[in-house]
């Protein structure tokens, strides 16, 4: 088996784990619920004392 079947085979490889890798990242995002984005977008604020109006 030459060197580059091999690279060919690691180069398809990597790009199903890359694209498997996408899909879990965007089903990740979409599944979370928008009380922890809530959540998360006011963390900077948390340690004011007085909110802005």
């Amino acid at each position: 088996m030459g060197i580059d079947i091999v690279f060919d085979k690691a180069s398809s490889a990597m790009t199903v784990i890359s694209f498997l890798t996408f899909i879990a990242i965007l089903g990740w995002t979409f599944l979370r619920s928008e009380d922890d984005f809530a959540a998360a977008a006011s963390l900077p604020f948390d340690d004011e004392e007085h909110p802005h109006v």
